[in-house]
């Protein structure tokens, strides 16, 4: 019964390890190819989250250029990390994006928290991406590296 346990356990590891990549590839995709689309076409929910932010930073009379440019961003993230080969490209950029998305935790307050510490629901939106960022790590921890040579372990 132990051994059969040991078996299913390591089999799921496996099967998890093999998967874990490309879906969490697929999963950026989704969600910034998404979000971005929504923002090409003015649908999307966090539009007064960005006009808050854009009146607290650059200014309003920028707002549809940074907006838009923002939006082509962020469909550009989703497909980039369908590309493997892109992964050196992509994360520092996340990471740029993330700098930007979740600013408004600082710089409009007001928006993303109710009360000390107790996030909005723009506020529990932005921090969200806490996960995102764990997983773009896990992507990039499997990445090989530039000069890994064929047959030789990579140290843990």
């Amino acid at each position: 019964m132990k051994l059969q346990l040991k078996n299913i356990d390591l089999t799921i590891i496996a099967w998890a390890r093999r998967l874990f990549v490309p879906i969490a590839r697929v999963a950026f995709f989704v969600i910034y190819f998404y979000f971005g689309i929504l923002k090409v076409f003015n649908l999307s929910p966090a539009t007064p989250l960005a006009e808050a932010l854009t009146r607290q930073t650059i200014g309003m009379q920028y707002f549809h250029s940074a907006y838009i440019i923002l939006a082509v961003f962020e469909c550009l993230i989703g497909i980039l990390f369908l590309i493997p080969r892109a992964t050196r490209l992509v994360v520092p950029v996340l990471f740029i994006h993330m700098l930007i998305v979740c600013s408004p935790l600082i710089l409009v307050p007001q928006i993303a928290w109710t009360h000390f510490f107790v996030p909005s629901l723009e506020g529990q939106y932005i921090i969200k991406n806490v996960a995102l960022i764990a997983v773009a790590i896990g992507i990039v921890a499997s990445t090989m590296p530039l000069a890994h040579t064929p047959g030789k372990r990579l140290k843990r």
